[in-house]
């Protein structure tokens, strides 16, 4: 076995994850973030795999990446959806819940694995929520606000004793989105 043999791995994974998260219609400096490739050069993967591709199914952002959290709030459904993810993302070790139920992340910063298991929890939550209301940017910045502990917490129904995502700053009747859909008695 040679030692050049696997030379090309590490910037494979990099292009690889590059083409999945362009499927997703992430940002630029999202991809850039996790994959390290530069601007040019995702720019060029995007020209080269999807706009060319005949149709135009994917779709190219632009502008920062969505900051606000009242998506994640808006609705019931909203906020089970952004609870899913939540979820999906601890399942992923990307997230942990203490004992306090503080929310912390569990990777210094983001590299290709990060990007893989990002990518991985948003697509098991496109497959539980088909008619989604967030997408991947959005789930992203819901990955890196939660964690910071100061707009948005896990809150704890007080029906089912579920988590569930909730605004810091707004009236909270402690009931989790399921309890609330469902309609269950109160």
């Amino acid at each position: 076995m040679r030692l050049t043999d696997n030379r090309y791995a590490s910037e494979k994974q990099q292009f690889e994850l590059a083409l999945r998260m362009i499927h997703h219609e992430a940002r630029t400096r999202t991809i850039r973030l996790c994959t390290g490739l530069s601007d040019d050069r995702i720019r060029k993967v995007y020209t080269t795999y999807f706009r060319n591709a005949g149709q135009v199914v994917v779709k190219r952002r632009r502008g920062k990446s969505p900051q606000q959290i009242g998506l994640f709030v808006k609705t019931p459904q909203n906020q089970l959806e952004a609870t899913t993810l939540i979820a999906l993302y601890c399942a992923s070790l990307l997230l942990r819940v203490d004992a306090a139920n503080k929310v912390h992340s569990c990777w210094p910063r983001p590299d290709v694995e990060y990007g893989h298991r990002v990518c991985r929890a948003f697509e098991t939550y496109l497959l539980l929520h088909p008619k989604s209301s967030l997408s991947f940017e959005w789930a992203w910045n819901l990955l890196h606000n939660i964690s910071r502990n100061s707009e948005l917490y896990l809150a704890i129904c007080r029906r089912c004793r579920g988590k569930y995502v909730q605004d810091t700053c707004a009236l909270d009747k402690r009931i989790c989105p399921s309890c609330a859909l469902s309609g269950g008695p109160h």
